[in-house]
């Protein structure tokens, strides 16, 4: 995969059911593996870079998916109008 865990990279692992994933990762005193299960939903995959044969994603899109954010931008938009009628009322 062309990548180091001693660099600081993270690898991703994901379950073929896409609800399990499982994190990677060197710290001082040795390997850490995170491990999120989905209870409802399915993790989305980024793009796949044929050139690295990886799947690359930056840190705070990892973040996101972890944490269960969504990026999806008309979603998003209608959340920012709720709030908005909310507060001038």
């Amino acid at each position: 995969m062309k990548s180091e865990v001693k660099n600081g990279d993270v690898f991703i692992f994901i379950g073929s059911s896409r609800k399990l994933m499982k994190l990677l990762h060197a710290e001082d005193g040795g390997m850490v593996m995170y491990v999120k299960r989905l209870e409802a939903g399915r993790f989305k995959l980024p793009e796949y870079d044929p050139e690295s044969d990886s799947y690359p994603i930056e840190w705070r899109d990892l973040v996101m998916m972890v944490e269960g954010i969504q990026e999806n931008p008309e979603q998003r938009l209608r959340r920012l109008r709720a709030e908005r009628k909310e507060y001038h009322v």
